[in-house]
């Protein structure tokens, strides 16, 4: 496992301790793995979302297309027993 060593300042390192006291985590160290696993998972997910809306610009959906996804849509809340 590897192991990552890092300074914070001091305002940082109290509202990382509050954080641990108010039982959000169990330590700094789960602190640091939840955010570092955050910000991973934000930098993927907007990667996906680039590479969704390139594939869209390059391949445009068709005016069929758009219009079958607006009916099935209206179809779909038609059915919503509000």
């Amino acid at each position: 496992m590897a192991q990552f060593v890092t300074r914070i300042d001091d305002r940082l390192a109290g509202e990382v301790d509050r954080l641990v006291e108010d039982g959000v985590v169990d330590s700094r160290s789960a602190a640091v793995r939840l955010a570092l696993e955050q910000l991973v998972d934000q930098q993927r997910r907007a990667a996906i979302g680039r590479e969704i809306v390139e594939g869209y610009e390059r391949v445009p959906q068709t005016d069929e297309e758009l219009f079958w996804a607006d009916e099935a849509t209206r179809q779909m809340i038609r059915e919503e027993p509000w």
